[in-house]
């Protein structure tokens, strides 16, 4: 069997003795010309690019997201404009895998069968669908392996062994680590050490398994949580796109300048 992107992308990383960097970025936001762009630029630092599809309940995400979210609805994103600016971020020089990242109802809405082949079609390596847990996603995670999609299991600080160890068995080449109790953007609650030690708890099951840690990354806190095997960075780079739109500023080139500067950390394994 072929080795996933996703994969190979961690491989990289590892011979490079950090952490694979992944971002997530709203599609359609600030528009859908502009969030291209902005895939285009930051896949030159990046190494996975986590890709939001927008909804109107986005329930597990904080002020920065929805509002990067209502900016791409209200200009009017759709489903399949999110599969056009993926096929098209394919096609480009530095693409870099990417993960949709979305809600049930999307794939629902869209058909569940249909939308799995149309992601295998454009490109998308991997899906994260927040509200879907396990053992719910058994059957859809099992439709996303036969067509070479990953489907990407979410664990919590409150996840029991028994659940974490069936997760962690039934999960592909990447699992989510959700840093603490909290929607996406909120302040680092738990110290890093805290962090690393529930991580620590779920590595252990199976070593080979890439896992990520998401929520409360930022500039500042990302440094101190370098031993994962990924960290996730969403919520700084909706709030980068807010600020360069107040202030008149291109959105593109400052998300890409911080993405830079967030990889430029990472590089510093000390």
């Amino acid at each position: 069997m072929r080795i996933s992107n996703i994969k190979l992308a961690f491989k990289k990383c590892k011979l490079e003795n950090r952490p694979a960097l992944l971002t997530y970025t709203v599609s359609g936001d600030p528009n859908k010309k502009k969030s291209f762009e902005i895939l285009k630029s930051i896949s030159l630092h990046a190494d996975i690019c986590e890709i939001g599809v927008g909804h109107n309940c986005n329930t597990g995400d904080g002020k920065q997201i929805q509002d990067s979210t209502y900016r791409a609805i209200k200009n009017g994103i759709k489903i399949k404009d999110t599969f056009a600016i993926v096929k098209r971020f394919k096609k480009t020089k530095n693409a870099k895998p990417c993960i949709l990242m979305g809600y049930y109802n999307s794939v629902v809405q869209y058909g569940e069968n249909r939308f799995i082949k149309k992601c295998k079609q454009v490109g998308v390596d991997g899906l994260i669908v927040v509200d879907l847990p396990w053992p719910e996603n058994k059957n859809f995670s099992k439709k996303c392996k036969k067509n070479s999609i990953n489907f990407i299991q979410l664990i919590s600080p409150t996840t029991s062994k028994y659940r974490m160890k069936r997760i962690v068995k039934d999960s592909h080449d990447m699992i989510y680590y959700i840093s603490m109790l909290s929607t996406t953007g909120g302040k680092l609650k738990v110290s890093p050490r805290k962090i690393l030690k529930n991580y620590n708890r779920i590595k252990k099951i199976n070593k080979s398994k890439n896992l990520v840690i998401g929520f409360g990354i930022t500039m500042k806190t990302i440094s101190s949580l370098k031993k994962a095997d990924g960290l996730v960075v969403g919520s700084s780079l909706c709030k980068e796109v807010s600020k360069s739109i107040k202030n008149g500023q291109n959105p593109v080139t400052n998300v890409s300048n911080m993405v830079k500067n967030l990889r430029r950390k990472l590089s510093w394994i000390g």
